[in-house]
This record gives structure tokens, sequence and C-alpha cells, in this order.
């Protein structure tokens, strides 16, 4: 059974459960299966040697996962070839598709994690009451070291743009 982090943050100020461990900077980065569509499967390796900027949303369709999307879109211009920008979610694909269309957002790649849910259970950020990803930013290196974490506190809050993309710009 995989670890549960009761307390660990909060939906617009109550309790939720984190289930997986709470990754740190120096931390290999966890593998992962996620759905790019409905028939194809990436792992970590289809990232090899890549800075990745991994950032997790509960669902692109409210608020604040649109706004986080967007932003790393925009920034995603900027960070050159060397670099990924992956946007997870449950959210199914072709809704993420749909969305990405919609937004105009066409540089980050969205990946689902609808059918396992690993992601959320490896990375610690599978809410259990919701079954969705919580909000989360992680920064991995081109040797999949993690160099920066952010695990929002409340799930409603946007997380620091500026900090994760000077960890970004750091191993550039």
């Amino acid at each position: 059974m995989a670890q549960e982090r009761t307390g660990a943050a909060t939906f617009k100020g109550n309790p939720i459960t984190l289930i997986g461990p709470e990754l740190k900077v120096g931390d290999q980065a966890p593998d992962f299966t996620l759905s790019k569509n409905l028939i194809e499967e990436v792992s970590l390796k289809e990232y090899a040697g890549k800075i990745k900027l991994i950032s997790v949303v509960p669902s692109l369709d409210t608020g604040v996962c649109d706004a986080q999307t967007r932003r790393f879109n925009v920034e995603a211009g900027e960070l050159g070839d060397n670099v990924v920008v992956l946007t997870v979610s449950v959210d199914l694909p072709f809704a993420q598709e749909r969305w990405c269309g919609a937004a105009g957002v066409d540089r980050v790649v969205t990946l689902s994690d609808y059918k396992t849910r690993s992601f959320g259970e490896n990375y610690g950020v599978l809410i259990k009451e919701f079954q969705l990803d919580m909000r989360s930013i992680f920064v991995v290196d081109a040797e999949d070291k993690i160099t920066y974490v952010e695990y929002l506190p409340e799930m409603t809050e946007s997380p620091n743009f500026e900090q994760a993309i000077a960890a970004v710009k750091a191993l550039l």
C-alpha cells in the first residue's frame, strides 16, 4: 500500500490526503507511464537528455490550471530546444487536446495520468479524496535528478512561476 500523507495539503482550506512519497531535491525522478493520446503512452525515458519542467494540475478545465498551463506555454517558447515542458493531469487525452486547441497552447506537452494514476502515486501528488493529481512543479535535469520541487499547500493557489523558471534556467 502506498504511503498516505494526510493533511499534506488543502482544498479551499479543507485537509486532503496525498498518496505517495514527498520527493525532494536530489532524488532520482521516478519513472512514469502517461498517456499522450488514447493509444500512445510515454515514459520518463522519452525525454532522456532534456531538462524537464513538469507542471502538474488537477484539471485543465479550471481557472488556476488554465492560467498555469498558459503561463508555462509562453515560458516554454523562451527556454530552448533542450527543455521540455510537460503538463500532467488526470484529464482524458482528448479533453487535453481539445483544451490546448481552444487555448492556443502548442509548446507544452500534455500528458494524462487517467489510466493508472501511477504518476500521481510515484510523485506523491495523487489526491485520495478526488483521484486527481495535486498542483505541483518538478524540475528534472538531463540525468533525471530532481533539482526543484514545489508541492502547493493549497490546491487553488498558483505555483511560484519565477522560481520554477529560474530552476530551469540554472540548468541551461
